[in-house]
């Protein structure tokens, strides 16, 4: 008797560890006749989406499927503009796959406010296309999508403190990562168009980590800029969502450049021309606000004319003391 109470006491809390999401960043589960979270651990709660139509979670939108879900809200000026704009770039990427075979879902932590009307009009600002589907629904329903989904639940008096995790997932093979929306977009995809797909991946084609070519050294701003800015910028390869940036330290006031990124939104809210200008040219899509001190601001403006200078071959200039 003591050995059979034993054994359930170690079954039980194998069950309590258990679960589709661990501590780690990526989590590959048994096969799914296996595993109890399917159409049993998913909720089939009602979403809306950006046309007004209605989908249920489980049965509609993952079933079956492979795609990657975010959680944003429209009136935030940060994070959640940035993590659209890095999904848009895995959204190209992704091609005539995108709502064929791979779907990305972006659901609103705030429905009160993001109805149909303003996801479809967020959605257009950021050129989405379709297969890639934007919804809300009722409070009480994203919270418990969240939770089920391993990320933090929002409560509407701190939406601010959303998680930005993206979560990757094939439910029919019960396989599901979280990672970064500021990954490189082609590892993104990647995940969406191999790593999660219903077949074996040989591994004959893999390299060895011998042939690994040693990163060489970035500068503070090429980091910022990569991880920030690209989604949005380019410097010299023309407009992408936003303006291209060549050029751009020379033809505007070094004091204007460190405040525009320092606080956009606030600009904005002023009425500055060049930033109400810029905001109407390019859809009024939002300069996210990514909490830029000086530090951060002039190292980015070191990196663009750095870059201006290796364009038009010549030295870059030199910084102001």
């Amino acid at each position: 008797m003591q050995k059979r109470r034993v054994h359930v006491l170690v079954v039980a809390m194998g069950l309590l560890l258990s679960g589709p999401f661990s501590a780690h960043a990526e989590q590959a589960l048994a096969p799914a006749a296996a595993q109890p979270w399917h159409a049993g651990y998913f909720p089939n709660v009602i979403l809306t989406d950006h046309d007004g139509r209605r989908h249920r979670f489980y049965d509609d939108l993952i079933k079956n499927k492979v795609f990657a879900i975010n959680f944003i809200y429209t009136k935030c000026v940060d994070v959640c503009p940035a993590e659209t704009a890095q999904l848009r770039q895995v959204q190209d990427l992704l091609g005539d796959r995108l709502g064929k075979d791979v779907f990305i879902y972006s659901i609103s932590i705030d429905p009160k406010n993001d109805t149909p009307v303003v996801l479809k009009r967020y959605r257009h600002m950021f050129g989405v296309a379709k297969g890639w589907s934007f919804f809300t629904g009722k409070l009480g329903d994203v919270e418990l999508l969240q939770k089920k989904l391993g990320l933090k639940v929002v409560l509407p008096a701190a939406v601010k403190d959303h998680a930005t995790s993206v979560m990757f997932g094939n439910e029919k093979s019960a396989t599901w990562i979280k990672r970064s929306p500021y990954d490189e977009p082609k590892v993104l995809a990647g995940l969406l168009t191999e790593r999660l797909q219903n077949h074996a991946t040989g591994a004959g084609g893999r390299a060895s980590y011998d042939t690994a070519r040693q990163a060489g050294h970035q500068s503070k701003g090429e980091i910022l800029f990569r991880s920030r800015c690209a989604s949005c910028h380019t410097i010299g390869g023309g407009d992408r969502l936003g303006p291209d940036l060549a050029n751009v330290v020379p033809t505007r006031p070094r004091p204007w450049l460190v405040r525009w990124l320092k606080e956009p939104d606030k600009m904005i809210a002023e009425g500055d021309p060049v930033a109400l200008e810029l905001k109407a040219r390019y859809r009024n899509l939002p300069m996210p606000n990514f909490s830029f001190g000086d530090v951060e601001a002039n190292a980015l403006i070191e990196y663009m004319s750095e870059r201006d200078a290796k364009r038009k071959g010549t030295s870059p200039p030199v910084k102001p003391n």
